[in-house]
């Protein structure tokens, strides 16, 4: 695990360097083997243990905290990876010439801000389905312009910010 500096030593380095292991080694072929092997013995046992509820309860049991356990590190290990893919977009949109800088942080709007952004798309999308120009480019601003709508501009240009379109 090369990314972590091992300088860290405190409780959080040791925790993400836990999760990360345990989502790591959950996600092979060998965990799946030994989760098929403790049902395979369990179902083995049922007759040693005349099926009864102590031995369901075993299983029942069991599942149930390496579910509780797997959410939240699956959680965790989701949140890393979608911030770490934002950040990459972030980079590429801020990087590319012509992209909308609005676009940077858009994780961080609230829905109905999105939504309204992504109305603004769809119309984007229906402007150029109409162009007979195939490489000619379309703007946000050249559907706000278009378009009447003040809650769709509202939203477009408060995700704009203090960053202005590039050209």
């Amino acid at each position: 695990m090369a990314s972590l500096n091992p300088k860290k030593r405190g409780l959080g380095y040791w925790f993400e360097r836990f999760a990360y292991l345990a989502t790591v080694w959950t996600g092979t072929s060998w965990a799946f083997i030994v989760a098929c092997v403790v049902i395979l013995v369990w179902a083995v046992t049922g007759p040693l243990f005349q099926y009864s509820d102590t031995w369901q309860l075993v299983i029942n049991t069991g599942t149930t905290i390496v579910t509780f356990l797997m959410v939240f590190l699956i959680q965790r290990a989701q949140n890393k990876e979608s911030l770490a893919v934002q950040v990459k977009l972030n980079e590429i949109v801020a990087a590319l010439k012509g992209a909308s800088n609005r676009l940077i942080n858009v994780e961080d709007l609230s829905e109905d801000e999105v939504r309204q952004l992504h109305a603004c798309y769809e119309k984007l999308a229906k402007a150029a389905e109409k162009d007979r120009q195939l490489g000619r480019p379309h703007s946000i601003e050249e559907v706000e312009n278009e378009t009447s709508a003040p809650a769709l501009e509202a939203g477009a240009r408060s995700v704009a910010g203090e960053i202005p379109a590039a050209d």
